[in-house]
């Protein structure tokens, strides 16, 4: 979608989130190499330390892979794939804050079902995944209410998605005839 202030397209929300499940893939192989590094250091320590600490870094590696990504980059692997950057008008590349502020407001698609969960004591995997559903269609919604179809944690991040154009293709005439 092309608005007359901005000069690059806006990535669909259809386009945003097939990359954002294959961003969850990718993610969880980060996590878990994350997870077994933790484990590996803390085997000796007491099962309180290990739960709490396991939570510490289930928030903070995924917090590390993106905010790197974002503040090198502009975009993860799976953003590279689907051609999709995240920039913050009038910067060169993301700032830190600006990566950690979207980071943390990106728990939006999945905090506040947790909360529920654990407030109202769901714990039935359907009751979960019904919970997880209804406020990822709910955050993903958001989309719908900015004029630039950005999702709300970019709005309030002061972040923007913009879709990189396709690679150019050689030249065929440039390339040597083979016989």
């Amino acid at each position: 979608m092309q608005n007359s202030k901005t000069p690059v397209a806006t990535p669909t929300l259809k386009r945003r989130l097939i990359c954002m499940v294959y961003e969850l893939f990718l993610l969880t192989a980060v996590v878990m190499l994350g997870l077994l590094i933790f484990l590996l250091i803390t085997q000796k320590m007491s099962q309180g330390v290990i739960e709490h600490g396991r939570t510490v870094v289930l928030f903070l590696v995924p917090g590390a892979y993106f905010i790197y990504s974002w503040t090198g980059s502009g975009h993860t692997l799976a953003m590279k794939t689907w051609r999709i950057k995240l920039v913050k008008v009038g910067h060169a590349t993301v700032p830190l804050k600006a990566a950690v502020v979207r980071y943390l407001l990106g728990w939006g698609w999945v905090l506040p079902a947790l909360v529920i969960c654990w407030r109202f004591h769901l714990t039935g995997k359907s009751q979960v995944a019904s919970a997880l559903a209804i406020n990822i269609v709910a955050w993903g919604m958001t989309v719908f209410l900015d004029k630039d179809r950005q999702f709300l944690h970019d709005r309030l991040a002061g972040t923007r998605l913009i879709s990189l154009p396709k690679p150019v293709k050689a030249d065929k005439a440039a390339k040597p005839a083979q016989a």
